[in-house]
């Protein structure tokens, strides 16, 4: 199984940028998604996530009405489109699938991509 993160940048303030996680080696479709990141310093905060395969989504309070994700079963990939990007959103994003258990919570995911460096300047 792989997951392969891309898409990461260096933006300014107010830009956009389009993340991408590709399955590989997977039945795609049978996992919930989602997107943590890591800032320096910080520890793993998750982003956004399906409560189940394309399912209802939940966004944390910092990127909501900012951030969408969206996934493409024929394609095995699921994409984070960011909007209005702040500095605050610099971090180290992680695409992650998961089977079952709270969607918020590292722990429950089973797979994890490599990780993609956001990093927003002002």
């Amino acid at each position: 199984v792989q997951l392969q993160a891309s898409g990461g940048g260096l933006v300014q303030a107010g830009d956009a940028l389009r993340l991408s996680c590709a399955a590989s080696g997977i039945s795609f479709s049978s996992y919930s998604a989602a997107w943590f990141r890591q800032a320096p310093g910080k520890e793993r905060e998750f982003v956004v996530g399906e409560r189940w395969s394309g399912g209802s989504t939940y966004y944390a309070d910092s990127v909501k009405g900012r951030f969408t994700i969206s996934r493409d079963n024929a394609k095995n990939t699921v994409i984070l489109a960011m909007n209005s990007l702040k500095v605050e959103d610099t971090a180290v994003y992680y695409c992650a699938l998961r089977r079952s258990g709270n969607l918020h919570a590292p722990e429950n995911y089973d797979y994890w991509g490599q990780g993609t460096l956001v990093t927003v300047s002002s």
